[in-house]
């Protein structure tokens, strides 16, 4: 899980997000927060979680015991004083049913 915390200061940038994940969740695996996206019609927002930072689609992650498949993994970047920064990390998730689901719709509409 990740820790959120709200730095709610005066200046250029008055609210600043900043989620870092728990010591022992680090170690020595290089291990970010991402923010996932289950998007499944209508999208669901599954909350912050913390990962490996080498995933790629079609790998399964587990979530409060339900396994999911990445469909896509996005970084984002923000223009910051003339340098580009990461902004966000995001996963976007279909349940793995609905994932082999699609594989299998797809197939038949190639064959047909």
């Amino acid at each position: 899980m990740a820790m959120v915390s709200w730095n709610l200061g005066v200046g250029p940038h008055p609210k600043l997000l900043q989620v870092s994940c728990r010591k022992k969740e680090r170690n020595r695996d290089n291990i970010h927060p991402y923010k996932v996206i289950e998007i499944t019609p209508p999208p669901k927002n599954l909350g912050i979680r913390c990962f490996p930072s080498n995933l790629q689609c079609g790998e399964s992650v587990t979530i409060e015991g339900q396994t999911y498949t990445i469909s896509a993994v996005t970084h984002r970047y923000q223009l910051r004083k003339g340098k580009y920064e990461p902004s966000e990390k995001r996963l976007d998730v279909l349940s793995s049913a609905r994932y082999i689901l699609n594989l299998y719709l797809e197939n038949l509409l190639e064959q047909s």
